[in-house]
């Protein structure tokens, strides 16, 4: 029971860190885990990791927080799934939720901007650095590193993720199959608390993608359908999502607090996330059963090398972002010397770069 306990310490400990630091969006927080309970915790192989985050990738909802319940599940079961999403999604939750209140009061957003622009060189170290480590499991032979290339490319030509999984998987299993049949928007009218939860529970059900996905959902639902908010604001609640650690569903926090005040924020945080819960708590076990079919397994394989490929398209598109000075230039050398020569834990890193995005603007 004590041992239980420690666990259960460990897992809430780890998500909750992770959940403060983990800036930069789903292939940030994928690099850190790995990083955090791969390399450093040996919780799982690589090779685990890889299936859980191409699983995670079929369903909807923010893969990011899915893997994060996932691991949860794996290192100690149904406890250990509802701990690991509470305490990642709970420290970005809060973080948003007092943007939100200082948005709402002065009509403005902090100096967010200027502190990821120090923070974001480092986290896309923190990613080359687990694209390589989880490259050498995933890539083993020439036909993953050509189907890891086609869709790489597929990604940066603008297909659509699960496009680019199904293809992956389809390709890989086809490939083994014939090699020897063998082994992934203020309110007009306030929308009611029971609307906001049930809206937000409607998203995180069918969403599939990126932040930009999110935004094109929450336009529909909250500017045109209901007019709950401005376009203004809408841009500014996704801004928040994406600058403050955490999951980038956490637009729903700030979201539901301009139009219901700290109910709404609840409820629509819940909502968002509940999903994800219940999907991970309902499919894993016929995950692992899955697992053990040639068929599924091939199909598997290809969508781990396509996860990792979206990975490197993130990089790509985070590195044509980031390097627009000399000082991203110095910051992204010394993050990745730091994280692969010395092993300097990234949290240190992250505060160490978003002080220097914030000095360079004072």
């Amino acid at each position: 029971m004590s041992y239980s306990k420690e666990i259960y310490k460990e897992i809430c400990l780890v998500f909750a860190r992770l959940g403060l630091f983990a800036f930069g969006g789903p292939a940030a927080h994928i690099a850190m885990m790995e990083d955090e309970l791969v390399t450093k915790r040996k919780w799982l192989t690589k090779a685990d990791f890889m299936d859980l985050l191409g699983f995670t990738n079929l369903i909807p909802g923010p893969n990011s927080t899915e893997l994060a319940i996932a691991l949860g599940y794996k290192r100690r079961g149904k406890i250990g799934l509802f701990l690991a999403g509470i305490c990642f999604i709970l420290p970005a939750m809060t973080i948003v939720l007092l943007l939100a209140m200082f948005y709402k009061q002065y009509g403005e957003v902090p100096l967010i901007e200027a502190i990821f622009a120090g923070i974001k060189p480092v986290i896309l170290a923190v990613i080359i650095q687990a694209l390589f480590r989880l490259g050498q499991t995933t890539i083993q032979d020439v036909r993953s590193l050509l189907l890891f290339l086609a869709a790489w490319l597929l990604s940066l030509f603008g297909i659509g993720e699960i496009t680019v999984l199904l293809l992956a998987g389809l390709a890989m299993l086809l490939m083994q199959q014939l090699s020897k049949w063998r082994t992934r928007h203020l309110a007009v009218e306030p929308m009611s608390l029971t609307l906001v939860f049930l809206t937000f529970l409607k998203i995180g059900s069918v969403l599939y993608g990126s932040g930009y996905v999110l935004l094109a959902f929450l336009q529909a639902e909250f500017i045109e359908r209901y007019a709950a908010l401005t376009s203004t604001q809408l841009l500014d609640a996704v801004a928040i999502g994406q600058f403050t650690p955490g999951p980038v569903f956490t637009t729903a926090t700030f979201v539901g607090y301009l139009i219901q005040g700290v109910p709404g924020a609840l409820l629509a945080t819940v909502g968002i996330f509940l999903p994800s819960f219940l999907l991970i708590l309902l499919l894993h076990p016929l995950f692992n059963k899955l697992r053990a079919s040639k068929i599924f397994a091939g199909i598997l394989d290809g969508i781990t090398v396509a996860s990792l490929a979206l990975m490197a398209s993130v990089s790509w598109q985070l590195g044509l972002a980031t390097f627009v000075s000399w000082v991203s230039v110095i910051l992204f050398g010394i993050s990745l010397i730091a994280l692969t020569r010395f092993k300097l834990n990234s949290s240190y890193l992250i505060i160490m770069g978003g002080c220097i995005g914030w000095l360079l603007t004072v």
